[in-house]
């Protein structure tokens, strides 16, 4: 589909903002002892609470934060504006496990929270100062009990008001006091019986690393959707105690493969309808997003369809509240061609939900996430991956030719040879403008 040719008629997407491809100055070959010096590409993006702020998080384990320009909507502004980074954290371990405060204010530092994740360390809380290299202010462990060692928190949540989070492990969920520093978490609930049991659960609860966190908006705030890599969904109501806090639970297995047949190889996002009632699921290696109505426990009601996302690398959708009288609400994600794509009345009748209109937001590059603004005004993209030499087609024939002169003693085995080639496509981070919303107000 030609998403260039698909854009709604008397709408416009403007690029408003933009940082440029950060990766434009490796585009020469790199040898592999220079591989190091890579540059990272975007991750994932995400809106602060107050909508001031982009945090991003890159390949090269950077958090950053850009704080957007106050004339981003000006109609004198010169177009696309810079946007450049006022603060940047670099994690001593890969992670891509970054939750904003609820709370976060830009005129109120003591708000400007954020919680990273890193393996093999507690959970961190930074704050997003102008220090070159900060340091987290507290550290929330999450250990085993018998042997105190480290549990990688594998997702997170952070929901309003901000007095608790909660963290995702393997079949385990951990909730926070984010007031008790350097304190293990006040409720541990897992998600299947026993680790120890030989039977592992028994077909009891979900088993699996719990890959991704959900909390339901207000009103009917209260339920975390949780998924796992092994492709399952569970509902967790942290009110109660204990085993008592499941919900539900049901595998997605089926109803990507045999209904929706969507396909699907784990779960990377559990997102809520803007109404609280629809549950959507993204999987990686699918070309579409299945949507559950959770008052009929793993019920299915239908699926954003062409939605393609056919790597490992996470795509993070958002929802916006459907226009009035149209029913429904709307989702905005980007593919791995570099498209962002629009579904208009997902939730209003069952079934396969086709894309109303697309852009293409970058060249041959994968959009890891979007990001609409509360104001509805404008939507944040990120684009970024890596590529290799046989994505090219001539990949083979290059590799044996760069390979023909290596001696059989090198320590660079032909099954590394392709990762220590590997190259950066573009990367940015963009801010496009609505223009058809005809709004003037700062985001």
């Amino acid at each position: 589909m030609n998403h260039e040719e698909i854009l709604p008629q008397g709408s416009k997407v403007e690029l408003a903002a933009s940082t440029g491809d950060i990766t434009a100055q490796n585009e020469i070959s790199l040898s592999p002892e220079q591989d190091d010096s890579l540059r990272g590409y975007f991750e994932t993006a995400q809106w602060t609470a107050d909508g001031t702020t982009i945090l991003t998080f890159s390949s090269s384990n950077q958090v950053s934060g850009y704080i957007v320009p106050q004339d981003l909507l000006s109609p004198t502004a010169s177009r696309p504006l810079k946007l450049t980074p006022q603060t940047t954290i670099q994690l001593p371990e890969p992670s891509n496990v970054l939750a904003g405060a609820p709370y976060f204010q830009l005129a109120e530092p003591w708000t400007q929270q954020l919680l990273v994740s890193s393996r093999d360390h507690p959970i961190q809380l930074f704050y997003l100062s102008s220090s070159p290299s900060p340091s987290p202010a507290s550290c929330y462990p999450l250990t085993k009990a018998r042997s105190e060692t480290f549990l990688t928190a594998t997702s997170l949540v952070w929901p309003s008001p901000g007095s608790h989070f909660i963290a995702g492990s393997r079949n385990m969920l951990a909730k926070f006091d984010i007031s008790r520093t350097g304190e293990e978490p006040v409720v541990r609930v897992k998600t299947i019986p026993s680790e120890r049991h030989l039977s592992k659960g028994n077909g009891v609860g979900m088993r699996g690393t719990v890959s991704c966190l959900g909390a339901q908006p207000p009103p009917d705030a209260g339920l975390v959707a949780a998924g796992t890599w092994t492709r399952w969904v569970g509902l967790y109501d942290f009110a109660q105690a204990g085993a008592a806090a499941c919900v539900a639970t049901w595998s997605v297995a089926h109803a990507a493969t045999r209904e929706a047949r969507v396909g699907g190889d784990g779960l990377t996002q559990t997102i809520w309808s803007p109404c609280g009632r629809y549950l959507l699921v993204g999987e990686r290696k699918s070309t579409g997003i299945l949507v559950y109505d959770v008052r009929v426990e793993g019920r299915l009601l239908g699926w954003v369809a062409g939605r393609e996302a056919l790597g490992n690398q996470r795509i993070g959708c958002d929802v916006f509240p459907g226009q009035e009288g149209s029913g429904g609400f709307e989702v905005w994600s980007g593919t791995t061609d570099g498209a962002v794509k629009v579904w208009e009345g997902v939730g209003s009748r069952e079934g396969a939900h086709a894309p109303e209109w697309s852009w293409a937001a970058a060249e041959r590059s994968t959009i890891g996430s979007t990001c609409v603004h509360q104001s509805g005004t404008v939507v944040a993209t990120c684009s970024g991956s890596w590529e290799f030499p046989d994505d090219d087609g001539d990949g083979e024939s290059q590799w044996q030719s760069d390979s023909s002169g290596v001696d059989s003693d090198s320590d660079v085995s032909s099954s590394e040879a392709p990762w220590m080639q590997r190259r950066n496509k573009e990367s940015s981070l963009k801010i496009w403008s609505m223009s058809s919303n005809n709004v003037e107000a700062e985001p």
